[in-house]
Parts: structure tokens; C-alpha cells; sequence
């Protein structure tokens, strides 16, 4: 069975998903309908691939509707560690902007997702006449590339317990949502997709939240987390 389902959306829905996205600011309508005529839609299930480590790096992926993880997965454990999760109007793929060759990560779509595909050639022929586009896309890439590496420096330096407690405040501030409370991280976050993104085990998450839960931080409901102080409170904990 195929991982993924090509949908029929019309040039004018195409161009209307790019122009909602992270790019759509940095848009004329001229590079948007350029974008937006190269473009295929498709709807991947929940935890199919989107692409595979070792695919060739040759189009960029705007998100229309759900998520998509961004991760590396080892070989010969199937380990994953995850680098992002991204939502609507999140680019990715952007490697195959500045790489001929292979993925090296993979991307899976963490829920039922609609994406649009642009070929990376006409991405890049955006760039060339569109200095806004040029610009953004290169403030996205350094964007990625200083989260990855403070995520580095997090592992190197912080214990487990402070790594997690940094994570819960990361995704607070991207996907939280003010409820009744606190603030709702609307995203469902399995514990072992929370182990993979700080480098433990689903074990030591749980047995962390747990007690955090217990001190009144965070609260769950319906799967998600909701923070009720702020993560720096956890110090203590």
C-alpha cells in the first residue's frame, strides 16, 4: 500500500495554502503563482513516511494541515531521535535548497497530514528573483540550525530532568494555547516520543512528569500537557 495519497486541489487552493504558510509574507503574486503551479498535493496517514533517510534531497514540503516529525533513525536499534515537530504553514525539506545528494534525515507525518511539494529547482528559481524569499529562507535555515545546536549544547550540559523541564517550556511557547488553568500544549506527545526528543528513556519521562504532575506544574488532559507554572519551577522538583 502506498504511504502516500495524491490530492486534487486546484491551482487557486495550492496558492492559497503557500500563501497562509511561513513563506506566504515574503510572496509577489508573480513567485506564489509560480510556486503554487509547480506544486502536487498529498495526504499522508498517520506515521507513514514522508520521506526516508538515503531519498534523493529534490523537493521542499510546505505543510497544509497537520504535523510532520523531522528525526534520524538508527539502523540497526530503529531508535529514533527526534529533531522537530512542525504544524500548518511550516516549510521543511529545505536541504534539497543546498544538497544534490541524499536525505540524510527522515520525516513521518505525526498525524494524518496534507503537504504540498514544490520542486526544489523552482524553489530556488524563487529565490533568484525574489530578494524577500532569499532572505527568509535563509533566516529559517539559521533559525533551525541555532535550535539544533542549543539542543546540542542542552545534551552535553544539562541532566535529564533539566532537559525535559527546557523542552516543556520550548513547546509551551510554540504550540500553547491559553486554557482554563494554564496553558495547553496542543500537541499529543506519547512519552516515548518525548524520551526520543531529550535522549532518555520513556521510563525516566514518565517517572519525570509524574512527579511534576504531582508538584502541581503540569496537569494532563486528553493526552496532552498542561502547564500550570512555569516550567523554571520545576528546579525544585
Amino acid at each position: 500500500m502506498s504511504h502516500r495519497r495524491a490530492c486534487t486541489l486546484p491551482a487557486s487552493d495550492r496558492a492559497e495554502i503557500i500563501r497562509q504558510s511561513e513563506i506566504g509574507a515574503s510572496l509577489d503574486e508573480e513567485t506564489l503563482t509560480r510556486l503554487a503551479e509547480a506544486s502536487k498535493g498529498f495526504d499522508f496517514r498517520r506515521r507513514r513516511f514522508v520521506y526516508r533517510a538515503g531519498d534523493v534531497a529534490d523537493s521542499l514540503y510546505v505543510i497544509a494541515d497537520g504535523r510532520v516529525k523531522l528525526c534520524s533513525i538508527d539502523e540497526a536499534t530503529e531508535r529514533e531521535a527526534v529533531i522537530d515537530i512542525v504544524g500548518p504553514g511550516a516549510i521543511f525539506g529545505e536541504s534539497s535548497l543546498y544538497s544534490a545528494a541524499l536525505r540524510d534525515k527522515s520525516a513521518i507525518a505525526y498525524e494524518q497530514a496534507r503537504l504540498l511539494k514544490i520542486p526544489a529547482g523552482v524553489y530556488r528559481e524563487g529565490m533568484a528573483s525574489s530578494r524577500e524569499l532569499y532572505d527568509y529562507t535563509f533566516r529559517m535555515v539559521g533559525q533551525r540550525l541555532s535550535r539544533a545546536e542549543r539542543r546540542v549544547v542542552d545534551f552535553a550540559l544539562d541532566a535529564i530532568p533539566a532537559r525535559l523541564d527546557k523542552l516543556l517550556a520550548e513547546l509551551s511557547e510554540r504550540y500553547g494555547r491559553e486554557e482554563e488553568g494554564g496553558v495547553l500544549i496542543d500537541l499529543a506527545l506519547p512519552h516515548r516520543e518525548i524520551a526520543s526528543i531529550v535522549g532518555s528513556t520513556r521510563e525516566s519521562v514518565t517517572v519525570r512528569l509524574n512527579a511534576l504532575r504531582r508538584a502541581g506544574i503540569i496537569d494532563f488532559v486528553d493526552r496532552k500537557i498542561l502547564i500550570i507554572k512555569s516550567p523554571a519551577s520545576a528546579a525544585a522538583v
